[in-house]
């Protein structure tokens, strides 16, 4: 009798969420395919990984390379620079609050980018076509991609790591609920002559989230969230006069800021999928959950899809692309991203709502966590590792007075 083998994984999409999703299931020791070309623009833009996203990496095998290339996380703040009539106070985290050194690293997406794409390269686990997918052939017993080379690739699993508009998600027959909004962010990187001291500050404007995040030296990423065609006249302004516009924005609170070659502008929107996985297709990363940039939420996210779907493929290892497996997948994801979106999408639609009560709704959120500690660290808790807020408030409940 022939012995159960391990099925064969797809994974569609070279992103790093793509290339992490190689990563771990070839670490998990199923035989994976990834398919899709090498990134070859340039990408200006830095990810916020929290702690339980960067242990994922350190299994990896890719955290070392890139950690001294980032810049710890330490305290993130929340400013409100609206000029309404109800403002909120400054609400400060600090990840010693929580007993952690940092609540993760700001990582230049050109350094973490290829440092994802050698270690897949090295990975003898792994078979990188370095073509795109033509077309998809989902099937009772397996998946099959066709691919631009005329190849084909069989699978059990495909895994949709192909981005906001997923191919993929598309031929597994998954309908999105989508919004755009009137909304767009400007990235650019910038120094400053003063220390950053590893905190990042998000200011709420009327217009979305000005949000500064510390990079190694005196050098911060910034991603300025305005309305679009506000978007197109920062990013034609001259070094100098951007320069002046951003220190202003931030009310001079990191000196004298120099803004770096470089500026990137992408349209907000939000998109969830009506399920997270079907027909041998589970979505992972922006194929999953698009929502705008509050929060570091995106990439974390991501990751946590990857980690769930590998632990749930790992106890259906001859065959984890089954209905039942599928189903495991989405319910099991469901909560996170769905919490996660509408928390995200909530707090931006009441950063652009002319509405008192929106505001008012907000402005009290904030108030209380500012003054509250054991709010504050519950948000953070939850905020690293969903579901620790929780066991950590049950476990205070418990433990006896003294």
């Amino acid at each position: 009798m022939e012995h159960q083998k391990t099925a064969r994984i797809l994974v569609a999409g070279t992103g790093p969420a793509g290339l992490i999703a190689a990563l771990a299931f070839a670490d998990a020791g199923f035989p994976v395919t990834l398919v899709g070309p090498e990134a070859s623009a340039p990408d200006g833009r830095t990810t916020a990984l929290m702690n339980p996203a960067l242990q994922v990496l350190a299994r990896l095998g890719v955290l070392e390379a890139i950690r001294p290339k980032a810049a710890p996380l330490k305290v993130m703040r929340i400013v409100d620079a609206t000029s309404r009539l109800i403002r909120s106070p400054v609400v400060t985290f600090r990840a010693s609050e929580i007993d952690e050194d940092q609540f993760g690293l700001n990582l230049p997406n050109s350094v973490l980018n290829p440092a994802l794409a050698s270690t897949v390269a090295a990975h003898t686990g792994i078979e990188w076509r370095r073509a795109m997918v033509a077309s998809w052939h989902l099937d009772a017993e397996y998946v099959r991609a066709v691919l631009t080379d005329g190849s084909k690739v069989d699978a059990s699993l495909a895994v949709a790591a192909d981005g906001r508009l997923s191919p993929a998600r598309e031929a597994a027959g998954i309908s999105t609920s989508a919004r755009s909004y009137p909304q767009a962010a400007l990235v650019v990187n910038f120094r400053h002559s003063g220390d950053h001291a590893f905190t990042s500050t998000e200011f709420h404007t009327e217009t979305g989230p000005f949000t500064q995040v510390p990079l190694p030296g005196n050098r911060s990423s910034l991603v300025w969230v305005v309305k679009p065609e506000t978007a197109t006249e920062l990013a034609a302004l001259d070094d100098a006069t951007l320069s002046l516009r951003v220190e202003r924005q931030m009310q001079s609170m990191l000196g004298r800021v120099t803004v770096e070659p470089g500026r990137q502008i992408y349209p907000l929107s939000a998109v969830t999928p009506l399920r997270f996985a079907r027909e041998r297709v589970a979505l992972v990363g922006e194929a999953a959950h698009v929502f705008p940039p509050i929060g570091a939420q995106g990439l974390n996210l991501g990751i946590r899809d990857i980690d769930d779907l590998v632990g749930i493929a790992g106890e259906n290892r001859t065959d984890p692309g089954t209905a039942k497996a599928l189903a495991a997948y989405d319910f099991k994801r469901r909560p996170d991203i769905l919490a996660r979106s509408s928390a995200v999408n909530l707090l931006n639609m009441s950063l652009l709502s002319d509405m008192l009560p929106a505001q008012m709704a907000r402005v009290a959120g904030l108030g209380v966590l500012g003054g509250f500690a054991p709010l504050r660290a519950f948000f953070m808790r939850e905020g690293l590792r969903p579901g620790s807020g929780f066991a950590a408030l049950a476990g205070g409940l418990r433990r006896p007075a003294r």
